[in-house]
C-alpha cells in the first residue's frame, strides 16, 4: 500500500504544478501582443496541457487503487473522504476549465484580462490547501 500511496502523491504534486504553471501562461497571453510571442506561448501551454493529462491519469488511478483497493477512506468516521472527492471532481471540472481557456486563446476569442487570469491561477492553491487538510487532520 505505501508504494501506492507514494506514486499518488508524486503524481498528484506532479499534476499540480502543471495545474499552477498552466494559468500563469493565460496571464502572459492576455498580456501578449507580439504574435510571435503569443504562438511561443501557445505551443508551451498546449504541451504543458497535454502532459498535465498523462499526469492527472495515473494520480486518479493510485487514488482510486488506495480508496477502492485497500478501502482507504471508506466506512464510518471518514467524511474527510467525501469531502476530498467533492474537491477532486472540482479539481477536474477547473483542469477541464483550463482546457477550454486554451481553446479560446487558440480561436483568438478571449475576453479575460491578465488580472481575471491571475485569480483564476488561484483555485487550485486553494484545492490543495483544502486536500492536504482533509487527509492529515481528517476534520470530517
Amino acid at each position: 500500500m505505501l508504494w501506492v500511496k507514494a506514486f499518488h502523491i508524486v503524481f498528484v504534486a506532479s499534476w499540480f504544478a502543471g495545474l499552477f504553471y498552466l494559468p500563469r501562461i493565460f496571464v502572459n497571453l492576455a498580456l501578449e501582443n507580439d504574435d510571435a510571442a503569443r504562438r511561443r506561448l501557445l505551443l508551451m501551454a498546449r504541451k504543458l496541457y497535454r502532459f498535465m493529462n498523462l499526469l492527472a491519469a495515473p494520480a486518479l488511478g493510485f487514488g482510486i487503487w488506495l480508496w477502492v483497493g485497500y478501502r482507504i477512506g471508506q466506512g464510518p468516521g471518514n467524511g474527510w473522504m467525501s469531502a476530498k472527492l467533492l474537491l477532486v471532481l472540482l479539481l477536474l471540472g477547473y483542469h477541464h476549465a483550463c482546457w477550454r481557456v486554451l481553446k479560446k486563446f487558440e480561436l483568438g476569442t478571449n475576453r479575460y484580462s491578465h488580472v481575471f487570469y491571475r485569480w483564476f491561477n488561484e483555485v487550485p492553491v486553494l484545492i490543495l490547501v483544502a486536500v492536504v487538510i482533509l487527509v492529515v487532520v481528517k476534520p470530517l
